[in-house]
């Protein structure tokens, strides 16, 4: 069975960085595409940023400049996102996703930006 475990969340003072990592396991194929989602409080599921396996990566516009997407490419099926200069407005549950014949999503974590 695939999961995917996120970790690396948190409190942040608005400037600061986090990076966030999320690594597959029971997984013996390469996913097509990785990457991160997030979901604030009231508001719906949205597309942070998506790496696909020919490193095609796109972003939202929110989060462009700030923050970066990587896959690692010693470890199979494990990305990054490096984020930095947050803002409050990055306050969310974020949740890692991968393509692979189905869409997995891992349980999420926290991360808080403060003012």
């Amino acid at each position: 069975q695939v999961q995917l475990v996120e970790s690396g969340g948190g409190l942040v003072q608005a400037g600061g960085s986090l990076r966030l990592s999320c690594a597959a396991s029971g997984s013996i194929f390469s996913f097509n595409a990785m990457g991160w989602y997030r979901q604030a409080p009231g508001k719906q599921r949205e597309l942070v940023a998506i790496i696909s396996s020919g490193s095609n990566i796109n972003y939202a516009d929110s989060v462009k400049g700030r923050f970066t997407i990587s896959r690692d490419n010693n470890i199979k099926n494990t990305v990054y996102l490096q984020m930095n200069t947050m803002l409050p407005a990055d306050t969310a549950v974020y949740y890692c996703y991968a393509l692979g014949g189905r869409v997995y999503w891992g349980q999420g974590t926290q991360v808080t930006v403060s003012s």
